[in-house]
C-alpha cells in the first residue's frame, strides 16, 4: 500500500501559479523582474521549432512546453518532500514481559536450617537463592530487578534483561549484611519506587520474600499497602520457615529464631494489590510457588501493529533531476545551432 508521510507538502504544488501571477503583476514597473535563461532557451526551442507560422502560434501555445516541464519537475520535487512510502500487511505484535522486582528478606533469621537441599539441611537463605535462579532462568523476556533487605533496603540490581549478573548478586548476599531486623514497609516503599514509570502497571510485578514480620523501618505496611494500591502494582508474597524451626548453636550462639512469621499481614498485602500469599514450609513448597508464578498469565496487547516501510521517495527525485538535465541540455544545444 501507497502512502505519503507529509501529505500536507503537497500543498507547494500551487506555489508556481501564485509565482507566475505575482511576475505578471511586476513586469511592466520595472521591466522585467526576474529573467530564467532555461524558460527563454526553451521558449526559443518551441519558436524555432514552429519554423515560418511562429508567429501565428499563441503565446500561451510556446509557453507551454517550459512551463509544463518546470512545473512537471517541480511537481516531482514536492512528491519527494511529501514522502511517498511503501507500508506493508499490518503485524499484530503481543506483548508478554513483566517487570518483576524480587524484593528478598536477608534478615539473620534467614539463617535458619530447617530447609533441605539433595538430602542436606541448609538455611532458608540457601534454598531461596537456588530456587530464585531457577524461576529467573526461565523468565528469558522479562526485566529482573533485586532488592535485598533487613534493618535497611537496597537496590542490588536495578530492572535488568541481565539476568545472569541478577543472579551473581543474589549469590553473593549474606544474611545479616542489610541488619538484624526485618523492614518490610521500607522494602516495599523502594520497590515501588524502583518501578513507577515503567513498563504498563499490568506488568509490575513484585515478589516479596520474608520469613518475619515488619519491625523496623519508617514505612508501616498500611501505608506501603496504599502506595502499592496507588501505584497498580501486583504483589506476591511468600513466607518462608518450617512449623517447627530449627534451632542450632555453635560455641553458645543461637542461630536462627528471629521474629515469628506474619502470614495476616502478607495476605493483606496480597490481597489489596491483586496478587496471591503462598507459604513455602520446605524447599519443595518453595519450588512449586516460583513455578505458579511462572504460570502468570502474559499480557497480551494485540492492538498494536508494526509495518514494514519501504521509503520510494528517491524515485521522483531522481526522475527530477534526469528532467532537469534533459532540459538544460536541449536548451544548450538550441543555443549554439
Amino acid at each position: 500500500m501507497i502512502q505519503i508521510a507529509y501529505p500536507y507538502a503537497l500543498i507547494l504544488l500551487i506555489l508556481p501559479f501564485f509565482i507566475r501571477i505575482l511576475l505578471q503583476a511586476v513586469k511592466g514597473f520595472h521591466g522585467d523582474a526576474l529573467r530564467v535563461h532555461f524558460i527563454q532557451d526553451l521558449q526559443n526551442i518551441v519558436t524555432k521549432s514552429s519554423g515560418v507560422n511562429a508567429p501565428a502560434v499563441s503565446h500561451i501555445s510556446r509557453l507551454s512546453f517550459p512551463i509544463l516541464l518546470l512545473w512537471l519537475i517541480w511537481a516531482l520535487l514536492v512528491l519527494a518532500i511529501a514522502r511517498p512510502q511503501f507500508a506493508g500487511e499490518p503485524i499484530n505484535i503481543r506483548t508478554e514481559s513483566h517487570d518483576i522486582l524480587l524484593v528478598t528478606d536477608i534478615s539473620t533469621s534467614m539463617l535458619e536450617p530447617d530447609f533441605a537441599l539433595s538430602g542436606h539441611r541448609v538455611n532458608r537463605l540457601t534454598a531461596v537463592k537456588k530456587t530464585a535462579l531457577e524461576f529467573m532462568d526461565k523468565r528469558l523476556d522479562d526485566r529482573i530487578g533485586l532488592i535485598l533487605f533487613g534493618t535497611n533496603a537496597y537496590l542490588q540490581a536495578p530492572l535488568t534483561y541481565d539476568r545472569k549478573s541478577v543472579g551473581e548478586i543474589l549469590l553473593s548476599a549474606d544474611a545479616g549484611m542489610a541488619g538484624q531486623s526485618t523492614a518490610i514497609g521500607d522494602a516495599l516503599g523502594l520497590a515501588l519506587k524502583t518501578l513507577k514509570d515503567t513498563l504498563d502497571i499490568d506488568r509490575k510485578v513484585i515478589i516479596l520474600l520474608t520469613d518475619g514480620e515488619n519491625n523496623d523501618g519508617s514505612l508501616s505496611l498500611p501505608q506501603a499497602i496504599k502506595l502499592a494500591q496507588d501505584e497498580g502494582v501486583k504483589i506476591y508474597t511468600i513466607g518462608v520457615g518450617a512449623e517447627q524451626a530449627f534451632h542450632a548453636s555453635f560455641f553458645g550462639i543461637q542461630i536462627g529464631g528471629g521474629s515469628p512469621l506474619d502470614e495476616k499481614s502478607l495476605q493483606e498485602i496480597a490481597n489489596a494489590t491483586k496478587g496471591q500469599y503462598f507459604r513455602a514450609k520446605d524447599t519443595a513448597s518453595l519450588k512449586k510457588i516460583y513455578e505458579k508464578i511462572d504460570n502468570l498469565e502474559p499480557i497480551s496487547n494485540e492492538n498494536q501493529t508494526v509495518q514494514e516501510i519501504t521509503e520510494l521517495y528517491y524515485y521522483p527525485l531522481l526522475f527530477a533531476v534526469i528532467l532537469a538535465l534533459l532540459g538544460s541540455f536541449i536548451a544548450g544545444r538550441r543555443r549554439h545551432e
